[in-house]
């Protein structure tokens, strides 16, 4: 039997350590692929707790495990990922970002805070559980192609292959410590695209001489948006953005080419695939119409999350047990996309939402350069990581 009390006893007396952990991380970022310092943190307590870890799986990533009795019966995964934002940070804190232009704005300075008081936690607890429990350091979650795909890709699992993964995301929109979840598609693909527009510059005052890719551009763009307007099924949620439009010329220079960085998410792959064609014949077709030529390029990028229903039945109706019916809620699908979706391709996976709003604030949401989370979350989110897995193992047993 899982002892709850004694649980709850163990993350309230690690609770200011872990948010020491918490103001380091978000002190010191570190950028998606260089989270060198990041990482050596996280060694170094493993180290101090004699934790067994690989930390040359992929970039700085880490994992490990946290073996109970019997290790080899059964195994459950728990991911957090490392990475921080290209954002200024913009807070008054006193632990805020001394990196320039680099800041934690997606709360994963929490994400790993939870996992290491996890990992302390359930090490001393390894004598009264069966199984074991892996623990994943992911690197580069803001970045293609990711760190979960590379991770996977150089073996992560080749040895031991768990039978689920959990992970969650801080979420200021939420009370402090409620959760939101679903059974299925959680989250969007995403695929970026890059669009040049190429036509014949000139004098802006003879434009019959030139071949104008600014008006020829513009329609491309209006054009693009009749792929959720009109090609869509309405019951598909799609979105299409154009996010960044370059037309380097003058008030009376017209330039030769405009380009574009665009977005497209959505939740199914083979109307993914279809986007990217629609994407392609409709740049191409609406320039030529204007004598210009399109040059597209699509940049694959995260699948949708999907949460697998059991594992997510099991998860919701743990936290429910834990926490009381009111604090879990159902999630609706977001546009939001998680290269955490490259794990549930390989194993069973569930990813939740976490409530992180500071009561008396108005709130700033995530990637924004005022973000904070409220650090009460941390007792929420060790908690609920460490009694799933616990219940899990139990369960399995």
């Amino acid at each position: 039997m899982i002892d709850t009390n004694n649980i709850k006893n163990l993350v309230n007396k690690y609770f200011d350590e872990i948010i020491t952990y918490r103001r380091h991380f978000h002190k010191y970022p570190e950028l998606s692929k260089k989270e060198k310092e990041t990482s050596a943190f996280i060694c170094k307590k493993l180290d101090e707790w004699g934790i067994r870890y690989n930390n040359s799986i992929y970039g700085y990533g880490i994992f490990g495990f946290i073996n109970g009795k019997d290790p080899e019966k059964r195994c459950i995964a728990l991911r957090a990922d490392m990475d921080a934002l290209p954002i200024e940070e913009e807070t008054s804190l006193e632990f805020k970002s001394i990196n320039k232009g680099v800041m934690h704005a997606c709360g994963h300075d929490l994400h790993m805070a939870t996992l290491l008081g996890t990992i302390k936690i359930l090490n001393e607890l390894k004598d009264s559980f069966y199984g074991r429990v892996m623990f994943i350091f992911q690197p580069s979650e803001e970045e293609y192609p990711g760190g979960a795909i590379s991770m996977i890709n150089a073996g992560i699992f080749n040895e031991v292959k768990p039978e689920g993964i959990l992970a969650f995301h801080c979420t200021p929109e939420l009370p402090c410590g409620h959760i939101a979840i679903r059974e299925g598609k959680m989250m969007a693909s995403t695929d970026e695209i890059y669009i040049k527009i190429i036509g014949k510059g000139g004098h802006g005052a003879t434009p019959h001489l030139d071949i104008d890719p600014v008006v020829a551009a513009c329609h491309v763009v209006t054009a693009l948006q009749t792929i959720v307007s009109r090609n869509a099924n309405p019951t598909m949620p799609t979105t299409f953005s154009v996010g960044r439009f370059i037309a380097e010329g003058r008030t009376n220079i017209i330039p030769n080419e405009v380009n574009m960085d665009c977005i497209i998410r959505t939740f199914d792959e083979d109307w993914r695939k279809e986007c990217h064609q629609l994407i392609k014949r409709i740049s191409e077709n609406t320039a030529q119409a204007f004598g210009c030529t399109a040059n597209v390029f699509i940049d694959p990028g995260y699948p949708f999350v999907y949460n697998n229903p059991l594992l997510t039945q099991f998860v919701t109706s743990t936290l429910k047990d834990l926490l009381g019916e009111a604090m879990v809620q159902n999630a609706d699908m977001r546009m939001t996309a998680e290269d955490f979706a490259y794990f549930g391709q390989v194993v069973p996976a569930c990813y939740f939402r976490l409530g992180t709003h500071i009561e008396g604030e108005n709130g700033h949401n995530l990637h924004s350069s005022k973000f904070n989370a409220n650090e009460e979350a941390l007792r929420y989110s060790m908690l609920c990581e460490i009694f799933l897995a616990l219940k899990y193992l139990e369960n399995l047993h």
